[in-house]
């Protein structure tokens, strides 16, 4: 049995992300987003910003996921579909999706992003386990999916991460019910790969500017079946 996890929990999260610090974290996302929009990037004006108002290493990685330039938040626009015809096929960053809706399961800490994403601060750094609702987020996702009427869902997952075929079997056992077809790719370049397809389901960053086309899906899913979720957000910008 799958140990009993909080994804993503922080004790400090309750304080670095608290009434108090939410008001200067958004006083410092202005100030990104006017750096951004003047050609500086994420690194250099999250350094600087996060040097100035004394931040810490999980509020300026919370700003960098937040704040996006007025150009990026354009592009993604452009490209996001509401609406899917019946019959197509979507592709799936698979643990970008999986590990946030464990998140939001955990009742840990998410992001509702400039671009209307929602992101998460945790990171895989090569590991990844199996949770207790790791089955729920996927059920959660084959629900979704069988909602918009599509055909088939391709999940992609990075080779190098640990456990990615107990992953891509779980995928397979949970979904094997669901009218579309399910396939797990699991490869070492993710990102690049689903950086030229459309239909694409992620919060990547990255993948968003280059892809042909994308779906909000997570935060479509968060915010039927978590109503009223206690995001972290800005309200300044």
């Amino acid at each position: 049995m799958a140990k009993i996890v909080r994804r993503g929990y922080v004790p400090g999260d309750e304080k670095e992300f608290g009434k108090k610090a939410l008001e200067k974290i958004n006083v410092a996302a202005n100030d990104i987003y006017y750096l951004l929009n003047r050609g500086y990037n994420m690194k250099s004006a999250s350094v600087f910003t996060g040097n100035h108002y004394m931040l810490s290493e999980r509020q300026r990685l919370a700003l960098a996921r937040m704040v996006s330039q007025e150009e990026q938040l354009n592009i993604r626009a452009a490209k996001c579909r509401a609406v899917l015809d019946k019959g197509e096929t979507v592709f799936i960053d698979g643990f970008n999706t999986i590990i946030t809706l464990e998140i939001a399961l955990s009742g840990t800490t998410l992001l509702k992003c400039m671009d209307g994403t929602v992101r998460d601060l945790a990171g895989l750094r090569g590991t990844y386990s199996l949770i207790d609702k790791t089955p729920e987020a996927i059920q959660l996702i084959g629900k979704e999916l069988e909602s918009m009427e599509i055909s088939k869902a391709v999940f992609y997952m990075d080779a190098p991460v640990s456990n990615t075929g107990r992953l891509a079997a779980c995928i397979h056992g949970e979904l094997v019910m669901y009218p579309f077809e399910v396939e797990t790719e699991v490869i070492n370049n993710v990102d690049s790969v689903l950086s030229g397809l459309s239909n694409v389901i992620t919060g990547d960053a990255i993948i968003l500017d280059k892809c042909t086309s994308w779906i909000n899906f997570t935060r479509n899913i968060i915010d039927k079946e978590f109503p009223g979720y206690p995001y972290v957000e800005l309200d300044s910008i």
